[in-house]
């Protein structure tokens, strides 16, 4: 009967709570010996990584550090960064890690919302921090990170990483949150329109998320990571704790360039990678007389914008084996995957790629990810037509938005957080993503795709890349704008390339006008949208 089935309590012996803190514990008491980081000339095993997470996390509680305090973090992809995604929740403390790319007007914003006690600063971005600190007038302790191999830069905190983990306990006592619900991170949205907002992890929804990565991305045990995403981002997409339940090799980039990651893939035999499609992009573009040949299969898994078809058809030549993935910063990031069927083999290349950008179903720790129509809340047909908007509901949905409740309420109205991207579903349930709700175009009463006309542009063999946003126009409201970077060299026109899409859409999707210039891109590298338009409603300005 039923009370007794519920007349059991929950005790230490039969319920732990759920925390991505774990995985070193385990890691390092298993595998102590194995390679855990790469970073140029230095490398440590589980073990050390493990004793140094203990020493830095006893010198913050030293420092003052309680559970529930924020500790922000402005630094490249070093092992001091990785690590810190340990040593700050080991405390109980709150990691909150800034897009290294920001300007100090938003730094000092996200230092002052997130109410930060503490911030480990990376001397090459001290300068930044700096003005930030005069522009709160008040300075947030500080600790800097050196490195050597680093651009350089000046100090200007009380003490330095290294000295934390000279002097720190390596005996600190290693255990979990109190209640896996307990806030891990906080990570402030790219601030595309307006202030940015702060999302907060909880541990739950971490471990969560590196339980469901391996499944879907079929991770072996021991796989050589290539840290190409920035672990600012997302927590880099939570594959710091991933890579560690796997007991992985982490390689870390301080800089991508083509070149470099070529180099490390070859040296390192690095296994599985990710990044942006301007990441695939940029491979594809890296120079003959840059790159090292791949002889080994290597796993991509990319996310952003969704990447062209041809960019995926091209990378697939260079050896790499690419999973486009979806998913937002309020969603641990990625939580819908296009996972290949086996159906697919014998279909064109083409049709292979085009099938390949499509974002596909849910990772298998996300509960349901669905499209619905705005106003009804009803899910839209399965007929690859019907627009809607991508709504989810799973345990790597975030707790909230930090001070911010009206956007929490907005956000999760309907028992659902919604996305704010209009994706289709064809037949077979897969999600298609056409665009940012705020970016779709409507010219004449007709709705046009921006993701569409980029596609379509990007099959050009002189696009490297293209970003499509509405333009004013007096007749049909607005006209899609093509802001678009060329390959050296090229010879194209706006009015040839106008006419290649011509040829290739429907008269009424073509842009109207088309702008050569370089991309306005943020850290991860998603093109900032909102550049373009300020731009576009620059140009009919001037135009009238």
């Amino acid at each position: 009967m039923k009370e007794h089935y519920d007349a059991f309590s929950r005790q230490a012996a039969n319920y732990v709570p759920l925390s991505p803190l774990s995985f070193l514990e385990r890691t390092a008491a298993i595998f102590p010996a194995r390679t855990a980081i790469i970073y140029n000339e230095r490398r440590y095993s589980w073990s050390e990584v493990k004793d140094r997470v203990s020493r830095v996390a006893a010198q913050l509680v030293a420092m003052g550090i309680k559970p529930g305090d924020t500790v922000s973090v402005m630094a490249a992809n070093t092992p001091e960064m990785f690590e810190l995604h340990y040593a700050v929740p080991l405390t109980g403390a709150v990691l909150n890690t800034i897009n290294t790319r920001l300007e100090p007007e938003t730094v000092a914003y996200i230092l002052d919302h997130s109410d930060a006690k503490l911030v480990f600063v990376d001397t090459a971005f001290s300068d930044v921090v700096k003005k930030a600190f005069d522009i709160n007038e008040a300075i947030v302790p500080a600790v800097d990170i050196i490195d050597a191999q680093g651009p350089g830069g000046a100090c200007i905190g009380s003490s330095t990483y290294d000295q934390l983990v000279k002097e720190g306990d390596p005996d600190f006592p290693w255990q979990g949150p109190g209640d896996e619900w307990d806030a891990l991170a906080l990570n402030y949205t790219s601030g595309t329109s307006g202030r940015p907002k702060g999302v907060v992890y909880h541990h739950r929804g971490a471990y969560l998320m590196c339980m469901g990565t391996p499944q879907a991305w079929e991770l072996p045990r021991h796989p050589v990571y290539l840290y190409s995403v920035p672990m600012f981002h997302c927590n880099g997409w939570c594959h710091a704790w991933t890579m560690t339940l796997m007991a992985g090799t982490i390689v870390c980039i301080r800089q991508i360039t083509g070149e470099a990651v070529f180099r490390l893939i070859a040296e390192h035999q690095i296994t599985h990678l990710g990044g942006a499609p301007i990441v695939l992009s940029m491979l594809l573009n890296t120079p003959e007389d840059q790159r090292k040949a791949i002889s080994h299969k290597v796993k991509v898994m990319t996310a952003g914008a969704p990447p062209p078809a041809a960019v995926l058809a091209g990378v697939k030549q260079l050896g790499l084996e690419v999973m486009q993935v979806y998913g937002l910063t309020e969603t641990y990031g990625h939580v819908a995957q296009c996972l290949w069927r086996e159906e697919w083999d014998d279909l064109s290349a083409d049709v292979q790629a085009e099938r390949q950008s499509w974002q596909g179903v849910g990772f298998p720790m996300t509960e349901t990810i669905d499209v619905i129509d705005r106003d009804t809340g009803v899910s839209v047909p399965w007929d690859g037509e019907t627009q809607g908007e991508i709504v989810i509901r799973s345990n790597t949905v975030m707790k909230g938005y930090y001070k911010n409740p009206e956007a929490t309420a907005d956000g999760f109205s309907g028992g659902r957080f919604n996305s704010g991207d209009a994706a289709i579903r064809h037949q077979n349930g897969y999600i298609q993503i056409r665009d940012r709700l705020k970016d779709v175009i409507i010219s004449g009463g007709e709705n046009i795709s921006s993701v569409e006309v980029e596609g379509v542009l990007h099959r050009h063999p002189d696009v490297v890349l293209a970003a499509v946003v509405a333009l004013p126009d007096e007749t049909w409201g607005e006209v899609p704008c093509a802001f678009v970077e060329l390959k050296d060299g090229s010879a194209e026109t706006e009015e040839s390339l106008i006419g290649f899409c011509r040829e290739n859409m429907a008269g009424f999707k073509r842009p109207k006008k088309i702008v050569f210039t370089e991309l306005p891109k943020t850290a991860t590298g998603k093109i900032q949208k909102f550049v373009l338009r300020q731009q576009a409603r620059s140009i009919a300005e001037t135009a009238v």
